[in-house]
């Protein structure tokens, strides 16, 4: 018999985001109820001044036992709660990819993650990349940290039909139907911004001869480094391989594309841990990423990993594979066979809850 105890959640990204934070708490919360029954739940959906401020006193007052910070943070009144509470930290993109976020964003971000990191009574980091990167700007001690990855959706770890994958595929993007059956294509997954280094993969796919070229399928959504990228496209002539498909968010689409995609494009600059990466590969998807942050974590010994600031390396990976279907099989069975066994979710809510088990006394 599990130990009976309630866990407050806060809830915010569970509920209103779409992408990585909001599948991380999803399929997390999933898990424990499927896995843990006996474990109770209080999943809080508040405003932002409660949720930063008064969260603490609202779980002792419903009875939680622990406090988890699904997504960096933890309400300010947590200390003094007199509870024992964990903050899952994703990556520190503001520090380490600063840029991207407004001078008042990265402040900000530093108050409210920063000091739920300093003040958690434990963190758990998605990656060993993460673990590093928190270590080093926020002076949490190793002791403090444990690195539990993110697992992703349940529906990627059980096989889809060709057939089934196919028919999903086709339905959802037609362009890819040559006579019933699906087009070569390559796929990327990921917001369009300047990290993800979209233009870089561009840049490779142009490198590649043009009666080589598959179709180049981009699922994912950004604004102005969308319109550099898009720039670049049209003064190489590209438009006729490239195709940006911004309103693909079923799970289900995903898997299909990633089934009958020949590779999975992914040589980001910096990623916590890479969700499209397992996801990919959990559908014998060979996978080019970096070889930089978590990435190599997160692909294993069947990805080719190279530099991402490098679009030679990139478009050399490309046609490796493009000319090689022995080798994409051969890669595509390395990478399952490793995010089955490092990725599973009964493993990695199973590490959960031996955290949970040694918090509450």
């Amino acid at each position: 018999m599990h130990t009976m105890y309630k866990i407050g959640f806060d809830a915010k990204r569970y509920y209103h985001n779409r992408t990585g934070l909001g599948n991380y708490s999803r399929t997390l919360v999933a898990a424990l109820k499927e896995q843990y029954p006996d474990i109770g739940h209080k999943l809080y959906d508040s405003k932002s001044i409660e949720r930063t401020f008064s969260l603490g006193r609202q779980a002792v007052k419903d009875g939680c036992q622990l406090f988890h910070g699904l997504s960096n943070e933890l309400p300010r009144d947590i200390v003094k709660s007199g509870i024992p509470s964990i903050v899952t930290m994703h990556d520190v993109a503001w520090r380490t990819f600063p840029d991207m976020y407004t001078f008042f964003d990265r402040h900000i971000y530093d108050w409210k993650y920063g000091w739920s990191a300093k003040n958690a009574t434990h963190v758990v980091c998605i990656s060993e990349s993460t673990k590093r990167d928190v270590m080093r700007f926020y002076h949490v001690p190793a002791e403090r940290i444990s690195v539990i990855y993110q697992p992703v959706q349940q529906c990627f770890y059980a096989a889809i039909a060709d057939d089934e994958a196919t028919r999903i595929a086709l339905n959802a993007l037609p362009y890819l139907n040559d006579n019933g059956k699906v087009r070569p294509f390559i796929i990327t997954v990921g917001s369009i911004n300047s990290r993800k280094n979209l233009l870089g993969m561009v840049k490779a796919f142009n490198r590649v001869p043009e009666e080589e070229r598959p179709i180049f399928v981009v699922v994912g959504s950004g604004r102005e480094y969308r319109s550099t990228v898009e720039s670049y496209i049209a003064e190489n002539r590209l438009e006729k391989w490239i195709h940006i498909e911004s309103n693909i968010h079923e799970a289900s689409v995903l898997q299909a594309l990633y089934a009958k995609a020949l590779l999975l494009m992914y040589p980001s600059f910096y990623e916590g841990f890479g969700l499209p990466v397992v996801e990919a590969a959990l559908q014998r998807c060979p996978v080019i990423t970096s070889n930089v942050s978590s990435l190599p974590e997160a692909a294993g010994p069947g990805a080719i990993q190279v530099n991402p600031s490098s679009d030679e390396q990139i478009a050399e990976a490309l046609l490796t594979l493009l000319r090689n279907p022995a080798e994409r099989k051969e890669r595509g069975d390395k990478g399952y066979d490793y995010c089955m066994s490092h990725f599973h979710p009964a493993v990695l809510t199973g590490q959960m809850k031996e955290l949970y088990d040694s918090l509450v006394k």
